[in-house]
């Protein structure tokens, strides 16, 4: 099957005019939510479960079946039935992906009736779009197809995240959440909504201190404060935060690190190429917002800071520092260790790096 053109901006566009529209009771009679990213599928079947029928209305008209326990006959009968007091017979059809047979749903979605909604949940990958349910669903109904998204997206979805909820989060209090937390969309909603609720009244920024005080990550140890260090050339404080990182290797993976510091130095090389081009081919050097936009940073405010630090290293050492992290990448994976531990190995790298 073609890779998908549908990026995670994409599902993240749609999942808000979607979200838009069932809240004005703008219904079609069939959503089929599939994809790879759970988060966005069950927000929108929650969202379609609460909002189409009553309370009173759903103990009549709103089915909830799983597809490991059903067959597409059961489903189709019961989506063919009449509402009961009511305007709408809901389906929901949740684990979508284990229902045997699903293909024959298209017995179903080649018509639907008017009185259902039928709801199909289909998670860790996308149904066949040669189908004809697939063909039948989006010409009759809704698609949804939810991506995951990558490394680069994940801080700009969390600031318009929280942003959306009436406040602000300052640099290193995303970068702390992100690196912490991956891109684990659903996990950082359920801590999003955690930390809310511990705000003291009248917040309008997220600080690392609210990260360090409510989700336990401790604002002085962590990837923001190590590249920080490594970028200004600390040699003392980057030793001191990787030594803290050994004694708490669950809560510092190695591979995490690695990453934050092959982003770091990405952003360096590519500054520093777009001066040299200023310098010698007297090509115009990026305005901040189009550095934004090149480094895919989410606020001015990293680009300052990139900038500064880039200033500090040249791009032969630089480049030489992007294989280094290339190759200790192996190593957190386990590839050619020599036996050190991960909390050894990244006291390595650093020396390596500030011994170039």
């Amino acid at each position: 099957m073609a890779k998908s053109a549908v990026k995670f901006k994409d599902s993240v566009a749609q999942a808000e005019q979607l979200k838009k529209l069932i809240a004005k009771r703008e219904f079609a009679p069939i959503y089929l939510l599939m994809g790879e990213e759970s988060y966005f599928i069950d927000a929108l079947c929650e969202q379609l479960a609460q909002t189409i029928l009553t309370p009173a209305e759903q103990t009549f008209n709103q089915i909830t079946v799983y597809g490991k326990d059903s067959n597409a006959g059961q489903i189709v009968n019961l989506c063919r039935q009449m509402p009961m007091m009511g305007s709408y017979e809901v389906i929901i059809v949740k684990e979508a992906q284990q229902l045997q047979q699903i293909e024959k749903l298209s017995h179903y979605t080649s018509k639907p009736q008017p009185s259902t909604i039928l709801i199909i949940c289909h998670k860790e990958k996308c149904i066949d779009k040669r189908s004809a349910l697939y063909k039948q669903c989006l010409k009759e109904g809704v698609v949804f197809e939810s991506v995951r998204p990558r490394d680069y997206e994940i801080e700009k979805w969390l600031s318009d995240f929280i942003a959306g909820k009436g406040l602000r989060i300052n640099s290193k209090a995303l970068k702390m959440l992100t690196d912490h937390l991956g891109c684990d969309i659903a996990k950082i909603s359920n801590e999003i909504d955690k930390l809310m609720v511990s705000l003291p009244v009248g917040t309008v920024e997220i600080t690392d201190a609210h990260i360090e005080q409510n989700v336990g990550i401790s604002k002085d140890y962590n990837n923001y404060e190590l590249c920080n260090a490594v970028a200004m050339q600390d040699v003392k404080r980057a030793m001191k935060i990787a030594d803290h990182f050994a004694h708490n290797p669950k809560d510092n993976p190695l591979l995490v690190t690695i990453m934050s510091l092959y982003g770091l130095f990405r952003d360096l090389f590519i500054v520093n190429y777009l001066r040299w081009q200023e310098r010698q081919r007297k090509a115009m050097f990026p305005n901040d917002m189009e550095l934004m936009r090149i480094l895919k940073k989410s606020n001015l405010y990293a680009i300052g800071e990139i900038k500064q630090q880039a200033a500090r290293w040249n791009n032969r050492k630089v480049f030489q520092i992007l294989g280094l992290l290339r190759q200790y990448d192996g190593k957190s994976k386990g590839i050619d260790t020599a036996g050190l531990s991960d909390g050894e190995l990244l006291r390595e790298l650093l020396l390596k790096i500030f011994m170039l």
